[in-house]
């Protein structure tokens, strides 16, 4: 398996007037589980369609290992395996069927060594022969991954890989990714602080299409313990210094400036 990066430089995606992801940059190495985490509407899953070039930019670049997304898409997506938030499944056709078009589609050959691999490590080999509409969802969402691993890729991107699952299935799947994580990129998004924590190394915070957190989990919880608040009041900033020093939390004021009559706070979490 080739190793390499996945890397967005200011990427930026407008509908219209409405821009729905503005100058978001991340990179993931080889060996990495970065979750992207943010509430429904911050822009995860039009990141993750740029990503896999499932849609354009509006502006800003894109690189897949050696290659540049928009200049060559079809080397970039071959390094790449993409579960969306709904998998593209045949329900009439069974497992191994399923993942026999997909390895067609990619010209595996031979292609039954890469679709038993793939059984192998999704544990979906006892229901090789079942057809998907008969499955669970927890199971229906292993053939998805299954599907998005069949040709090997360096780089795994997967849209809410839990969403929907009860509690066993969604232990299931985070055993699985971490099985997976070998020497690959694995980019992963939720909503669910608890569901990226309990398997990514790092975690991007995205809010009103924007980052405005990157770091691990144990960075993230320090620098939220020390948070700052700059106001501007109007007053005698002395007076005012020494009212709010007595607020519960805060840990101290100092002037900002003082011809603005600016105070700065610094609170805890």
């Amino acid at each position: 398996m080739v190793s390499c990066m996945i890397q967005a430089e200011k990427i930026t995606k407008k509908f219209g007037p409405i821009t729905a992801i503005s100058g978001i940059s991340l990179s993931v190495k080889p060996g990495e589980i970065v979750g992207l985490l943010g509430h429904n509407g911050a822009g995860k899953t039009t990141t993750m369609r740029i990503l896999t070039g499932y849609m354009p930019p509006t502006s800003g670049s894109v690189r897949v290992g050696d290659y540049d997304l928009l200049q060559h898409p079809q080397e970039a997506k071959r390094l790449i395996g993409y579960l969306p938030e709904i998998p593209p499944l045949y329900s009439e056709l069974t497992v191994e069927e399923s993942l026999c078009f997909v390895a067609d589609l990619y010209a595996l050959n031979p292609p039954a060594r890469f679709v038993s691999e793939a059984l192998e490590r999704t544990g979906l080999g006892h229901v090789r022969h079942r057809l998907i509409g008969n499955l669970s969802k927890g199971y229906r969402q292993r053939v998805g991954l299954a599907q998005a691993i069949v040709h090997q890729p360096p780089i795994l991107i997967l849209d809410e890989p839990t969403i929907g699952l009860d509690p066993k299935q969604i232990i299931e799947i985070r055993e699985l990714l971490l099985h997976l994580k070998d020497n690959r990129v694995i980019l992963l998004s939720s909503h669910i602080l608890q569901e990226v924590s309990a398997v990514c190394d790092r975690v991007v915070i995205l809010n009103k299409g924007q980052v405005i957190a990157d770091g691990s989990l144990d960075q993230l919880s320090q620098n939220l313990q020390r948070k700052k608040l700059l106001v501007q009041v109007s007053g005698d900033p002395a007076l005012i210094k020494k009212q709010i020093e007595t607020i519960p939390g805060v840990n101290g004021v100092e002037e900002h400036g003082s011809d603005l009559e600016e105070i700065f706070l610094s609170l805890t979490a």
